[in-house]
């Protein structure tokens, strides 16, 4: 029998993509088999198998895992639920504001609609790492979103190719250092506008519950329209940056990440300093202990 610290203070953390792990099927095989079953029925094969093949495909793949790592640690209760961009659905399960498996079709249909439009009007991401302050400046000059703020560190801005690469051209002689990003779509910017349509659909069809203690990564604030919320993302940007400062604000201490991977937990560390912050699937965290 284990014993479990008070949460009260703990936000419960969910990762997007670029969380993947190789091994991440085995965990969702053995906490919740159902979500294999449920994903290859609505993807029409075994999401998992094709990962590296898009968004569609990495979108349920994570979403399930992300789901596995919470049940795996005993599906507990905090005090605040956010998510980073897909890793909002996962909140918003965990949270009890829609099923798991609602979580999960809206999963499959995100990734869906979000690589059509990519495949509509291609695009990519730049992560840009280090001095960021000039960043949405030189963004705004050359076209390009910011798509995600994800620490005071890194910035990632979205468009199309071309000047995706003049943009690597501008930060190099900057002495700037830049990734691109491995997806082929302008995620949470206006180019993602066709895939709007189908998903707000999908989301009516969902049963949604009120959880005042979920967070909303895009307006940094909690969500009051979960429905909306979800659908904004789609072309908004990502605010983890202010999402992680707000919940400080909020009370909280600790930022638990329901994985895969130790992304967030990252970003949050870099974000406030000393903050407490790691894995979910270290039982240390949960403050466990056996009773003998």
């Amino acid at each position: 029998m284990t014993t479990t610290d008070d949460l009260s203070h703990t936000a419960l953390v969910f990762p997007g993509q670029g969380s993947q792990r190789a091994e991440m099927r085995e965990l969702v095989m053995e906490r919740c088999p159902h979500l294999i079953e449920l994903a290859t029925a609505e993807v029409g094969c075994d999401p998992f198998d094709r990962v590296g093949d898009g968004t569609a495909f990495q979108q349920p793949a994570l979403y399930s895992a992300a789901i596995a790592g919470w049940m795996a640690a005993g599906a507990p209760e905090a005090g605040w639920f956010a998510g980073h961009s897909l890793g909002e659905l996962a909140a918003a399960a965990a949270s009890g504001a829609i099923s798991i498996e609602d979580g999960l079709r809206l999963a499959v249909i995100r990734g869906r609609v979000m690589q059509a439009a990519a495949e509509a009007d291609p695009g990519g991401m730049l992560a840009v790492l280090g001095e960021t302050s000039g960043v949405p400046a030189l963004a705004s000059s050359l076209g390009l979103t910011v798509a995600n703020d994800n620490a005071p560190d890194q910035i990632v801005l979205s468009g199309p190719a071309d000047e995706i690469r003049e943009a690597r051209v501008r930060f190099k002689e900057l002495g700037v250092r830049t990734i691109r990003l491995p997806v082929a779509g302008a995620f949470h910017s206006p180019a993602m506008a066709t895939a709007v349509p189908e998903f707000r659909a999908a989301l009516r069809e969902v049963e949604v519950r009120e959880r005042p203690r979920l967070f909303s990564s895009i307006s940094a604030r909690p969500f009051t329209d979960l429905r909306e919320g979800l659908l904004s993302a789609l072309t908004r940007p990502v605010r983890w940056r202010d999402t992680v400062l707000r919940l400080r604000d909020h009370g909280v201490t600790r930022f638990l990440e329901s994985g895969p991977g130790e992304v967030l937990s990252g970003l949050v560390r870099r974000t406030i300093e000393g903050v407490e912050a790691g894995p979910l699937s270290d039982p240390a965290n949960l403050g466990e202990t056996a009773d003998v």
